[in-house]
């Protein structure tokens, strides 16, 4: 189907060098908590022989911790490198919101920090199983007004953070600091105007600058971790009231070290089955891949297929907030940094687009840049046109997931995973079979 308007095409996110390079960087941390770099992990006793459980995990899983690649842009890789917000437990999000005196806020700020929450605290609510979270704290209730115009910054789509952003950044912490300990909080949410820049139909300002230790400093750390959201992100469709919030969980995503889905000349490889790849429309999820990289999947809760041979594996829907000792993901290693995961996607949790409830397989490649496609969902049904009739959803790949009796085939590295099986509780069983 048609979409109502032209597919919304973002700029593509920037981090610092010192991401790209692998450096141990110095993030915004919690009072009281420190960000403990290269670990998701939430923390708290372990038992010797819990102890033991997750060492046998971890060396099975072992083959299936596909590494980044230094100089790679927001890898796909595992871990997650230091220098970005931790992703489990509470988060503290100290949230401004901005004005200028070219584009003065049209009405309370508290009404644009309304548009956001609480339903992104509710989002990242659902998608982590509770495992995160999310506390905005506004210490100021009405615009805070920038010294300089709008138009001074120099903020088009895709400017780097020198020295516009920079200037920025310096100006926000001059106005605010009297009244913020920037050490008290885990990320940083500027909440600009919208009426500052165009509309989100014509072009995306919305960015994050993510694990950038050589941001501007205040209380004596750096806001390394910063997301800019501009004008209403609007498909057109009449429901920006109950979907127009997911733009901050997307810029929210970079600062947990997740990249771009979609491609940067507006290529759809994975369409709307990850809010990474498309933030507008209908409601959607995470991957089960970035869930594990974030900490909100147990390794008890990850199939690792690396041997030769067959293996089988149950799957609970990737949305099941309890599901047992059933697995939620498989991955399939092919090389290094690259391999296929496997998840049951239905119709629940912050799944509202769903129309073919099934296997969803794709694949991951930690050696490819955010905004180059570094996941590529696999289509179960080519050139359908997909099953979806929402307005502004990648219609062609809606009906991609996989259903019992299907089969997906890599022929260059021997793999063929199959769906054997459904039950009457919406548990798919999968036959991974490798040469």
């Amino acid at each position: 189907m048609q979409r109502t308007r032209p597919r919304i095409r973002k700029p593509r996110h920037i981090v610092s060098v010192a991401v790209l390079t692998g450096l141990a960087l110095t993030s915004v941390t919690s009072a009281g908590s420190p960000l403990t770099s290269g670990s998701n992990a939430a923390s708290g006793p372990v038992s010797s022989a819990d102890q033991a459980v997750s060492v046998a995990d971890e060396a099975a899983l072992k083959p299936c911790r596909i590494a980044g690649t230094m100089g790679v842009q927001m890898s796909e890789g595992l871990p997650t490198p230091p220098g970005y917000a931790r992703s489990t437990g509470d988060i503290r999000a100290l949230t401004l919101m901005i004005d200028f005196a070219d584009a003065p806020g049209k009405g309370p700020a508290r009404d644009r920090f309304e548009e956001f929450f609480p339903q992104t605290t509710r989002w990242f609510a659902t998608s982590s199983y509770g495992r995160l979270r999310y506390r905005p704290v506004t210490p100021f209730t009405d615009w805070v007004r920038m010294p300089l115009p709008f138009a001074a910054y120099g903020i088009d789509r895709g400017s780097p953070y020198e020295p516009g952003y920079r200037n920025l950044v310096q100006d926000i912490i001059a106005e605010t600091d009297d009244r913020v300990d920037f050490r008290a909080y885990d990320l940083v949410n500027i909440l600009v105007t919208p009426n500052a820049g165009p509309s989100a139909l014509d072009t995306v300002l919305s960015v994050t600058f993510s694990g950038h230790d050589d941001a501007p400093r205040a209380d004596g750390v750096p806001l390394a971790n910063t997301s800019f959201v501009y004008s209403r992100q609007d498909d057109g469709s009449g429901s920006y009231g109950e979907t127009g919030f997911r733009v901050l969980p997307h810029e929210n995503g970079h600062v947990f070290g997740l990249p771009d889905l979609y491609t940067v000349d507006g290529g759809g490889a994975v369409g709307h089955w990850d809010i990474m790849s498309e933030d507008w429309g209908a409601n959607n999820d995470l991957l089960g891949w970035h869930k594990w990289k974030l900490g909100w999947l147990d390794g008890e809760q990850i199939r690792c297929a690396s041997a030769r041979g067959t293996s089988e594996h149950v799957l609970a829907p990737l949305a099941a907030r309890d599901a047992g000792d059933r697995a939620k993901l498989v991955f399939v290693p092919l090389t290094e940094r690259t391999g296929y995961a496997v998840e049951v996607r239905t119709r629940a949790g912050n799944d509202d687009a769903v129309c073919k409830p099934g296997v969803l397989i794709y694949r991951v490649d930690a050696d490819v840049d955010t905004g180059d496609g570094p996941v590529t969902v696999a289509d179960s049904e080519r050139d359908s046109g997909g099953c979806t009739r929402q307005p502004n959803v990648h219609a062609e790949l809606s009906d991609a997931p996989f259903e019992e009796g299907e089969s997906f085939r890599d022929r260059q590295y021997g793999v063929r995973i199959s769906v054997t099986e459904e039950d009457e509780r919406g548990n798919f069983r999968v036959r991974v079979d490798r040469r």
